[in-house]
């Protein structure tokens, strides 16, 4: 890797302004100071050191975001804010994306990551990832619904979707709503408000709870993010294996 990318990469700014560190002679390499960024390093044996400050360098980063409603599922976006506009400067630089989108209007769980093997093991259609969601819905479900989503339900583009689970966790009958969880195995776009228009029903408010073995944090606030914890690492390096 190139040294101004790398410099760049851990947090140090643009490439211009990393060159004026190199120009101010205040970046060594194993103690050897450099004069030029275009030289390639090893991060993992090679030692960096800004202003006699060691870099340690991570190579993927792995966040968990609760995606607020309002904000786009995009790297970037001239008129809406984005996921990526949620991070902190320094968590932007290793350009992560999100992995999967969330619809504008719906909020939960979203993974942040630059690690674009394990982004494509969990989008994958071959591994049918699990995807829970709750949702509050304008009408009253019951067991019609819960049998066809259960047969299957064919959109109005004719995407046939595999079964689904759905669980009504409550109905309100004077206000003619149902709360209910659903677990789907595509990602189809809108793929949750299309299921319920399929059965006559329209989606109020939707939130994802998990994707694959990765659940929400109830502890993260809407607009928060944070690091994988180990475990939640060891299970999703085993999940997409």
């Amino acid at each position: 890797m190139r040294l101004d990318k790398f410099l760049a990469h851990t947090g140090y700014g643009t490439r211009k302004s990393v060159k004026e560190l190199i120009k101010g002679k205040k970046v060594t390499v194993n103690d050897l100071t450099i004069k030029d960024g275009k030289i390639h390093i090893n991060p993992e044996k090679d030692v960096v050191s800004v202003s006699g400050k060691a870099i340690s360098y991570q190579e993927y980063y792995y966040f968990m975001l609760h995606k607020p409603q309002g904000v786009i599922s995009a790297t970037e976006d001239k008129v809406h804010k984005t996921v990526i506009d949620l991070l902190d400067t320094n968590d932007q630089v290793s350009n992560p994306f999100p992995v999967g989108r969330l619809d504008k209007d719906t909020e939960g769980l979203l993974l942040l990551t630059n690690d674009g093997s394990l982004a494509h093991e969990l989008l994958s259609p071959k591994k049918e990832v699990d995807k829970c969601y709750e949702a509050i819905i304008d009408g009253i479900v019951g067991g019609k619904e819960v049998e066809a989503f259960e047969r299957s339900i064919t959109l109005e583009d004719g995407f046939v979707c595999r079964p689904a689970k759905l669980s009504v966790l409550s109905t309100d009958l004077v206000e003619q709503k149902s709360s209910i969880q659903v677990v789907i195995h595509e990602g189809k776009f809108h793929q949750v408000k299309r299921m319920f228009e399929a059965v006559d029903k329209k989606v109020l408010y939707l939130k994802r709870l998990s994707m694959g073995p990765l659940v929400l944090d109830d502890e993260l606030k809407i607009g928060h993010y944070r690091p994988l914890t180990v475990n939640e690492m060891k299970e999703l390096k085993e999940f997409t294996k």
